[in-house]
C-alpha cells in the first residue's frame, strides 16, 4: 500500500511536507479534503489511534470563527462531525504510512524515522 497524505493543497505546512517527501523520493497518494471531503470511517480510525484532540487544529482561524457552543466538543462523534463540516479544522498534513502509522503535522525528523527507520 502506498502512503497517503491528507490535507489542503495550498497550505504552507502541506507544501513543506510535499517538498520533504519529494526530496526523499517518497510517492504518496494525495487526498485534498477541502475538495473531496473526508469520510466518517477515516476520521473514526484516526480518532481511535490518536484521539480527536490530536487532529483538531485549535490555533487556526477556522477554530476562532466557531461559536463557543461549537468549540465545546463533548465526544469523538462531535469532533468528527465538526471536522467533516469544517475540513480546515483538521491539522495538516495527516500522513498514513504503508504500515498504518499516522503522522500529524510536519516534523522532518519524525518523517525520517517513519519512512527510513532513522532520523536524517
Amino acid at each position: 500500500m502506498k502512503p497517503a497524505i491528507y490535507g489542503i493543497k495550498n497550505c504552507d505546512t502541506m507544501k513543506k511536507a510535499f517538498a520533504w517527501l519529494d526530496a526523499a523520493a517518497i510517492a504518496c497518494d494525495f487526498h485534498d479534503y477541502k475538495k473531496a471531503g473526508i469520510d466518517t470511517t477515516t476520521l473514526t480510525r484516526w480518532c481511535d489511534k490518536l484521539g480527536w484532540e490530536a487532529l483538531v487544529n485549535k490555533r487556526g482561524t477556522t477554530w476562532r470563527k466557531l461559536s463557543p457552543e461549537q468549540q465545546a466538543i463533548a465526544s469523538t462523534e462531535d469532533a468528527i462531525a465538526l471536522m467533516q463540516a469544517n475540513t480546515s479544522l483538521i491539522r495538516r498534513p495527516v500522513i498514513e504510512t504503508a504500515s498504518g502509522e499516522l503522522l500529524v503535522g510536519f516534523d522532518p525528523e519524525h518523517y525520517a524515522t517513519a519512512f527510513t527507520g532513522a532520523a536524517r
